[in-house]
């Protein structure tokens, strides 16, 4: 599993026109979460993610999303398990297919607000467009 997480201001993804999620968090800053996950993928790797997300302290001030109580973005995005090395054309092998894939970004969204943290979300599978505006601009990438 693979998450890109960036540090943001505000952030918001929209299905054909439709505003799906959305975060505005000047005050506390927030987290937009890409996330994708692989085929190899151990089964606890959801809980590794979860916690990643909610505890690394990357907000202003070095807090935490769940210190500040900031808010989270949280996008599937399968192209970030594909794999670049050889050729022009990304190979995605590595993904997990959209029905096993799909119920870990659900255990990813459910643990972030079990852990008391508002969550929005991307539609599975659907074509988005995910707009956002870095504070900092402050990004890492975490694989569990």
């Amino acid at each position: 599993m693979k998450a890109v997480l960036t540090r943001v201001t505000e952030a918001s993804v929209a299905v054909d026109g439709e505003t799906v999620g959305a975060i505005d968090c000047h005050e506390t800053g927030g987290i937009l979460a890409l996330v994708g996950v692989g085929n190899d993928d151990a089964d606890d790797a959801w809980e590794t993610m979860v916690r990643k997300i909610a505890e690394l302290r990357i907000l202003d001030g070095e807090v935490s999303a769940e210190e500040a109580g900031a808010p989270v973005l949280l996008v599937s995005q399968f192209t970030l398990m594909g794999r670049t090395k050889k050729g022009r054309r990304p190979s995605w092998s590595d993904a997990a297919p959209g029905d096993v894939a799909e119920p870990i970004i659900a255990k990813i969204a459910a643990g972030l607000r079990e852990r008391g943290i508002h969550v929005e979300e991307g539609r599975f599978g659907a074509m988005m467009e995910v707009s956002s505006v870095n504070s900092g601009p402050f990004t890492v990438t975490v694989e569990s």
